[in-house]
């Protein structure tokens, strides 16, 4: 076949095809220029999941009459005039290809009118013919409609999803949007049924009310709010609290200068920070926002302006994650802080504060005890929780519960912990600053421990000898099954070093599979601090539990072990008062 040039109607088509994916795609377009024109209020009508009908409206700053035909021709644009401008994009679109790529693929009409004007004016294309510009009733700002999408393009419109699948996008693609500029109103409607409604807001609180709104109520209490700044790059929003993860990643959000991107980059530098806290196979949730000088990025990297590209890749990438990961790691208890594990909170009139009067309960049982003189123990008075010890997020040691978890009390009611999970968190975040600092802390044994292995378990050791090392082992191989342990990690009790290390063999073997965390170094020490950690039925006295609880409170990321799992959770007395039926 000989090379020819193709038809100007075709290239149209080929040309919408880069740009016009589906209906969501069209509102996508439609509603940046409306961004770029200034609105402060945008609404969406849409039919047939948008197949129909597709109408965006907006109180911006117009297309003036002798314009509307121009806007219609490819690469006609307001937005840039130059190649410096290209590099330096500020506004939402630039390319001036959406409107002639909507018009060659559907039947559009535009409606528009400027401030100044007595009157607007309108234009039609059906399939890239283009009629004359004539007078408008129209309101200050633009009016698009694009109806039979597709229509066409046959072999487009087959592939596209049914009616509410379609319409899933769309409203997926607006909420974005919405989270993308809080100062501007949005509204979209299916047929009669309106799916988003928000006005426009400013202040912290009224634009967590907005997220709240988008992502569900539970989020602003379930959040930590970021904003760190270094030199042209600000980076601020909402990290969604570890227990608040979801099964998808449907609740992930980048923007950066107000475009809503997903960028592999970012997403990735998010997943890393969550590393340490999200159990495996949870995805986090998040709203962050990435400001920065439009000459340090470059939105014109992919067709749909979903990916961006930054002069600086590592540097934006290396900054991002250690924002994200120092905002995480003070996730550790706290007197103000949600539980680490929501129980959910109770409804029902309130008791009395603790402080309102004394907190009682009653004595352990004693065998040796009548079992009858119970009735006068409860007459005897009991002490109030201390002001100090009631005052700690954590509280004070009152038992262990079938060897595993420890009962303790604080101000707001009673407090639960894992104790494995706990001590496995404490150890973990120990391993690692001394691993920073270069010295980790290690015991020299006095005769060389000498282990059994079998041949293949000590070859793969010895293939992780560095990462032993820096962890604070000294081993040699005296043959091809026998391993010696000259040094080890101060942590481990001495009785216990032939386990654990068998433990650590096993489980490095087979890759850490019960940990997802990334790097070779992060997975020897959380496998390490999960082996060395007091485990199930041991005996902890209250010194011991109390000791643990404050090493808790003093440890970043402590309300989840290596593995994201929660530990610890808390009733409060409403709670356990709605339990009970007190106050009915």
């Amino acid at each position: 076949m000989p090379i020819r040039v193709l038809p100007g109607e075709l290239v149209d088509k080929i040309a919408a095809g880069e740009v016009i994916e589906r209906p969501a795609s069209v509102v996508k377009e439609l509603v940046e220029n409306a961004l770029d024109a200034g609105a402060a209020r945008i609404e969406i009508d849409v039919e047939r999941g948008g197949v129909g009908l597709i109408r965006v409206r907006d109180d911006g700053s117009g297309i003036g009459a002798g314009e509307l035909a121009l806007a219609l021709e490819r690469h006609a644009t307001s937005k840039i005039t130059s190649l410096d401008d290209l590099e330096a994009v500020g506004t939402l679109g630039f390319r001036g290809e959406a409107l002639p790529s909507i018009g060659s693929v559907s039947r559009l009409r535009i409606a528009s009118r400027v401030v100044g004007d007595e009157r607007g004016a309108e234009i039609s294309v059906e399939g890239g013919s283009v009629s004359s510009v004539r007078p408008s009733a129209q309101p200050r700002g633009t009016c698009v409609e694009v109806r039979d999408l597709f229509y066409n393009v046959p072999a487009r419109r087959k592939f596209l999803k049914s009616e509410v699948t379609e319409l899933g996008h769309i409203a997926r693609l607006v909420e974005r949007l919405a989270l993308s500029r809080f100062d501007v109103g949005f509204r979209l409607r299916h047929g009669e049924r309106t799916l988003l409604d928000v006005a426009a807001v400013s202040g912290a609180p009224a634009e967590l009310a907005r997220v709240a709104q988008l992502l569900g109520t539970d989020f602003p209490g379930a959040a930590l709010p970021v904003r760190q700044a270094a030199g042209p790059v600000l980076l601020s929003g909402w990290l969604g609290l570890p227990t608040r993860s979801r099964a998808q990643p449907d609740q992930q959000f980048w923007f950066v200068n107000g475009r809503s991107v997903r960028d592999r980059l970012l997403m990735n530098a998010a997943r890393l920070a969550y590393r340490d806290v999200l159990y495996h196979g949870r995805h986090a949730a998040y709203v962050l926002y990435l400001t920065l000088d439009p000459k340090l990025v470059d939105v014109n990297a992919h067709p749909q302006k979903l990916e961006v590209r930054f002069r600086d890749n590592r540097q934006i990438h290396d900054w991002v994650f250690r924002g994200l990961e120092r905002a995480l790691a003070t996730t550790r208890p706290q007197t103000s802080a949600a539980p680490a594990a929501a129980l959910g909170e109770a409804t029902g009139p309130a008791m009395p504060a603790p402080d309102e009067g004394a907190s009682r309960g009653l004595p352990f049982n004693q065998a040796a005890r009548d079992p009858w003189l119970i009735g006068a123990a409860v007459q005897e008075e009991v002490p109030p929780v201390q002001a100090d010890s009631a005052a700690l997020p954590l509280g004070t040691a009152l038992a262990q519960l079938h060897g595993v978890y420890i009962l303790a009390q604080n101000r707001e009611g009673l407090v639960l912990i894992d104790m494995h999970a706990a001590h496995e968190r404490v150890l973990y975040e120990k391993l690692k600053a001394e691993r920073g600092n270069g010295v980790p802390a290690s015991q020299q044994l006095l005769e060389p421990l000498v282990l059994e292995l079998k041949a293949h378990e000590l070859a793969a050791l010895l293939e992780q000898r560095e990462q032993w090392e820096r962890a604070g082992f000294e081993l040699d191989a005296l043959s091809a099954t026998r391993l010696a342990l000259r040094r080890v990690p101060a942590v481990l009790d001495q009785r216990e070093i032939p386990r654990i290390v068998s433990a650590l063999v096993q489980d490095l073997a087979q890759d850490a599979g019960t940990h997802h965390l990334e790097g070779a170094a992060d997975r020897f020490l959380g496998t390490l601090a999960c082996r060395t950690a007091i485990h199930a039925h041991r005996r902890l006295t209250l010194p011991e539990m109390n000791a643990l609880l404050r090493q808790m409170e003093a440890t970043e990321r402590a309300n989840q072990c290596n593995h994201g799992r929660p530990t610890w959770t808390r009733l409060n007395l409403r709670q356990l008062d709605q339990l009970f039926l007190r106050g009915r």
